[in-house]
Parts: structure tokens; C-alpha cells; sequence
């Protein structure tokens, strides 16, 4: 099934997310078409809903360049271990941890290929579904000293929330269907 069709097919329950879905990707007005599609790659593959992943990037992959289309499946990986590693961070109250190095590779941050603002509006995206505030507080710190404005910074968050609620509520109704309590999306 592609992602406008399963978009159409969330429960009625979802109805306000088929419509911020309608407002903030078929209509979007407010992001690059690379902003866009890479921000629902990157965030698809962050809420590790499986009905959601595969549409959204065959449909992404179909807007975005092969580069870029990697470039948000980077972002999505660096950032899922990334996020775990600093959340704990700000989750533990030893202050030693935030003094030892990560020893982490991390090449993805720097090795992407695309306009440096872009990944890392990709990065913050991930970084708020994973709840990360470290990973957040530092991206968006980098994508307002490249230019960014505020406005496309939570443009950009806009579409990860939605994107998230989407993937929760498409395992929900997978759920459902598995104990036999609901009917598969049309």
C-alpha cells in the first residue's frame, strides 16, 4: 500500500492526523521538498512502526534524491543510537558520565553529502520522537547558527509529531488485528 493510502485508510480515530498530514505533507508550503521528504524518512524509520517505514520511504525515495534518501536513513540510525547514549546522560544525576568520551562513531554527522542544514533539521526531528533534549537543544543550536529560522525549525517538528502519531496509531490497529478485535486498513 503507498503512504497516501494509508493515510487515507487510519481508523476515524485518527482523523485529525489525516488532516495535519494533508496540511503538512500533500500541501506543504513551508519546507524545501528535501526538508520535507527527508524529515518523513528519517522520522518514519524513528517510530520503528513497520506499516509505516516501507510506504513512507518508497514514497520518499520517489521525491528525494538517492544521496539524500541516505542521508535521512543516516540521520535516523546515527541519531536512534546517538539519542539513547546523551539522554542517558541527562537521565543519570552522576555527573561523571557527561566527562567521558562517547566513543561512538559518528561519521554519518559529517559524511552525508547534503546541504549541512537539511540533516540536521533531520537529526532535531529524530532526535524529539526519541526524547532526547541534549541531542535537540544541540541541533536546533546548529541549524539557527546556519540560518534557520524558528519557524521552519518547528515546521520541521510539525511533521515528526504528526509522523509519530501516525506510526502509533498504525501498530495500534495492527495490534487490534492480531487479537482478532478490529479489521485490517482498507
Amino acid at each position: 500500500m503507498n503512504l497516501d493510502a494509508l493515510i487515507d485508510s487510519l481508523p476515524p480515530s485518527a482523523k485529525d492526523l489525516k488532516l495535519n498530514y494533508s496540511s503538512l505533507v500533500r500541501n506543504n508550503t513551508e519546507l524545501t521538498p528535501q526538508q520535507l521528504w527527508g524529515t518523513v524518512a528519517a522520522t518514519a524509520i524513528a517510530t520503528r512502526s513497520a506499516s509505516l517505514t516501507a510506504p513512507a520511504l518508497a514514497a520518499a525515495g520517489e521525491q528525494l534524491s538517492d544521496p539524500a534518501l541516505e542521508a535521512a536513513k543516516t540521520a535516523a540510525a546515527v541519531m536512534g543510537m546517538n539519542n539513547i547514549f546523551y539522554r542517558f546522560h541527562h537521565l543519570s544525576s552522576n555527573p561523571k558520565y557527561a566527562t567521558m568520551p562517547a566513543r561512538l562513531r559518528m561519521n554519518g554527522l559529517r559524511g552525508h553529502g547534503i546541504e549541512e542544514v537539511d540533516f540536521e533539521l533531520w537529526a532535531l526531528a529524530v532526535s524529539a520522537i526519541n526524547g532526547c533534549g541534549k541531542c535537540v537543544d544541540a541541533h536546533e543550536k546548529v541549524v539557527r547558527e546556519k540560518g534557520a529560522t524558528e519557524e521552519l525549525v518547528i515546521a520541521v517538528v510539525r511533521v515528526a509529531a504528526v509522523i509519530h502519531a501516525i506510526g502509533a496509531v498504525l501498530d495500534q490497529v495492527a495490534s487490534e488485528v492480531l487479537a482478532g478485535s478490529s479489521t485490517p486498513p482498507a
